[in-house]
């Protein structure tokens, strides 16, 4: 299977993208057969600010088809914010769209969790992953401390990199719902929080919105 990336929103996720599936398909023993294409990231984020759908899914159809000339199979926005527009995006996409969203939402009900926290953009902090965890709660930071996430997390995905500020902002950020929220796991809302967190070091539970993901787009594309 010939998979196609939608990236460059922002830099890292992309990184985070191709490394994975390079790791995933080399342990299996399998030829990746891979495409990237680049989409800006400002111009992501002031249609999300707007909710510009009809702007964004121009953008995404533009790509796709360069995706299709590229002999592509299916299509991936590797990018959560990006995800804003899924539903219109699927309507008109020449190719397959691995969704994400579901995705995430089926990892959650086979985890059995009830009560998840949130990070990443304030639109998708304040829309609870885009109304996505139909099977658990989905709770954001309130008040200042949901605008430093979404200021801290814009910054980092536009620079392809974590501050130690940024990190302060995003575990004080977790560690605040963990006390106060009784949740039982971080969602990393936005694929670039990879740079932030990791599974085996994070002390507390993670769901990883980018590696599980990834982790369907391997199964699709290796049986």
């Amino acid at each position: 299977m010939h998979i196609g990336l939608i990236g460059g929103i922002g830099p890292a996720a992309t990184d985070f993208y191709y490394r994975r599936l390079i790791a995933a398909f080399a342990s299996r023993g399998v030829p990746l057969d891979l495409t990237i294409v680049h989409a800006d990231t400002p111009t992501l984020l002031g249609n999300l600010t707007r909710n510009d759908t009809a702007a964004q899914v121009a953008i995404y159809t533009r790509l796709t088809n360069r995706l299709v000339a590229a002999g592509a199979d299916v299509v991936v926005i590797t990018s959560i914010s990006g995800h804003f527009c899924i539903d219109a995006f699927k309507a008109v996409s020449r190719l397959p769209v691995v969704d994400m969203i579901a995705e995430v939402n089926a990892a959650i009900e086979s985890r059995g969790l009830k009560r998840v926290g949130i990070l990443g953009t304030r639109t998708v902090m304040q829309t609870r992953f885009y109304g996505g965890g139909a099977c658990a709660e989905i709770i954001p930071p309130l008040g200042q401390d949901l605008d430093d996430v979404h200021e801290a997390y814009v910054a980092m995905a536009a620079s392809g990199m974590v501050t130690a500020a940024q990190n302060e902002v995003f575990n004080r950020a977790s560690h605040k719902l963990l006390r106060e929220e009784n949740i039982e796991a971080i969602m990393l809302g936005g694929t670039d929080l990879a740079l932030a967190f990791d599974a085996k070091t994070a002390g507390f539970p993670l769901v990883d919105c980018g590696g599980i993901h990834v982790d369907a787009i391997v199964r699709l594309a290796i049986p």
